[in-house]
C-alpha cells in the first residue's frame, strides 16, 4: 500500500469537509430554514480549492507525457 502524504491528507479532509457543508446547506434549505451567508462561501470556497488542485494535477500529467 502506497504511503499517503500529508498534502493528500489535506486534500481528502478539504474534500470531506466541504461535502459535510454542502450537506448542511441543503438540508438548511429544505427543511425552510434561512441558511446563513458563511455557508454558501465555505463550500465555494472549500470547492474553488479542490477545482484548482485537480487542474493543477491535469497540467502536470499533461507535461509529464508531452
Amino acid at each position: 500500500m502506497k504511503a499517503v502524504g500529508t498534502f493528500e491528507l489535506m486534500r481528502v479532509w478539504a474534500a470531506l469537509t466541504g461535502l459535510a457543508l454542502a450537506v448542511c446547506f441543503f438540508v438548511e434549505f429544505y427543511a425552510g430554514m434561512k441558511p446563513t451567508e458563511t455557508l454558501p462561501m465555505l463550500v465555494a470556497g472549500i470547492g474553488g480549492f479542490e477545482l484548482v488542485l485537480y487542474a493543477q494535477d491535469i497540467w502536470i500529467k499533461r507535461k509529464r507525457h508531452g
